[in-house]
């Protein structure tokens, strides 16, 4: 049995080594572990990137999202509309503000924010709209901004999933008022470690940011505000540096790789294929496929015993979970979000994901998924 990993960290790391440790001993031979000429430089080269005017590297993604609210003024008692198919961090940071996530649901094709919900979801208390990045696709942000500018409303992206993504050619990250990341190691483009950013074109919100994050001090011993501790180290940004320099390389390998299981999987009976939204040029965070007729958790623990490293993102919607059993929204109230978080499964997708792995993963899915509908395929 050759295994095939869902993630292989290590080859990446291995790419950028040498750049890596001559930069760490930079840092230790300046003593600038906090702030300093890499965590700046970074800054200015990821905004550059993504065609923004200000990057804030921040600790994690999560106070990422924290901060581009507060920036924008969601504050107690608010609410912030979310999609009902995102990870916990995106309502975690309006709850942590004291605001209310407002849950809508997702498209059935691509699994992003339904643009219709969101509109009838917006109410005289909403204080932002979070639209999700998700797998690496970016939101339809030329219908979201439309009905955000209508009820004067700031949006801030959850860009963690979509570093190098665009859409009609412009780069998640850039549509909204403000936008947050993160370099989780994961990530497209991660960190050796936890990490994040806030971008935006507003000088004053990039201000707040980086004021808020600083325990409220731009000035030694001057607390503006009450703020937090979370700010991006050096050694993380000597990382982000040499990764985002292969980004674009990386992001087309995952192409590559998506293009690949495309030609290996298509037409396996009970088996749904990710597709790409007209317009996104997507950069395959992950690749998800979704399994009918409820045998998703027999087919990754049949995986998983072929030593095919597998995942699922996410097996709850984040109504449904038990931190957020308060809103009282039971099963039936997102459809669309429900029924995919008991099909979908992500399959491995890294950039030095080789051929010879993918034939192995469709082999072991396609034998996998046969026994639900017998010698013909899952029904």
């Amino acid at each position: 049995m050759i295994p095939v990993p869902f993630l292989d960290l290590a080859a990446q790391h291995a790419e950028v080594a040498d750049e890596v440790r001559l930069g760490w001993e930079e840092v230790c031979a300046l003593t600038a572990f906090v702030g300093g000429p890499e965590v700046a430089g970074f800054e200015q080269e990821y905004a550059d990137f993504l065609g923004t005017r200000h990057c804030v590297g921040v600790g994690n993604g999560t106070d990422a999202l924290e901060l581009a609210m507060r920036a924008v003024g969601v504050r107690p008692g608010g609410e912030v509309v979310i999609p009902a198919n995102t990870f916990i961090a995106t309502a975690e940071a309006a709850s942590r503000i004291g605001a209310t996530p407002v849950l809508v649901d997702v498209d059935e094709e691509y699994l992003l924010l339904d643009p219709d919900a969101l509109e009838r979801a917006l109410t005289p208390r909403t204080q932002a709209i979070v639209p999700v990045h998700l797998f690496g696709q970016t939101a339809p942000m030329e219908r979201v901004l439309p009905i955000a500018e209508a009820a004067g409303v700031p949006v801030i992206e959850d860009a963690a999933q979509s570093q190098g993504a665009r859409r009609q050619g412009r780069p998640a990250g850039s549509f909204g008022t403000v936008a947050a990341t993160s370099f989780y190691p994961g990530k497209n483009l991660g960190a050796a470690g936890d990490g994040g950013a806030v971008l935006t074109d507003d000088p004053e919100i990039a201000r707040s940011v980086r004021l808020l994050s600083a325990h409220g001090s731009l000035t030694k011993y001057v607390h503006e505000v009450v703020g937090l501790n979370s700010r991006l180290d050096a050694v993380q940004a000597v990382v982000l540096r040499a990764k985002l320099a292969r980004l674009e390389k990386w992001n087309d390998l995952r192409r590559q790789a998506a293009d690949r299981y495309r030609e290996l999987l298509d037409g396996l009976p009970g088996v749904r294929l990710p597709a790409s939204a007209p317009g996104n040029e997507d950069v395959w965070h992950l690749y998800v496929v979704r399994i009918a007729g409820g045998e998703r958790d027999r087919v990754l623990a049949e995986l998983g015993e072929a030593g095919i490293g597998a995942g699922i993102h996410y097996p709850t919607a984040v109504h449904l979970t038990p931190a957020y059993a308060q809103l009282g929204l039971g099963p039936g109230s997102f459809p669309v979000a429900e029924r995919a978080a008991g099909e979908i499964l992500s399959l491995p997708m890294f950039p030095h994901l080789t051929a010879e792995q993918q034939e192995r993963v469709a082999d072991r899915l396609t034998h996998a998924v046969r026994p639900a509908g017998g010698p013909g395929g899952a029904a």
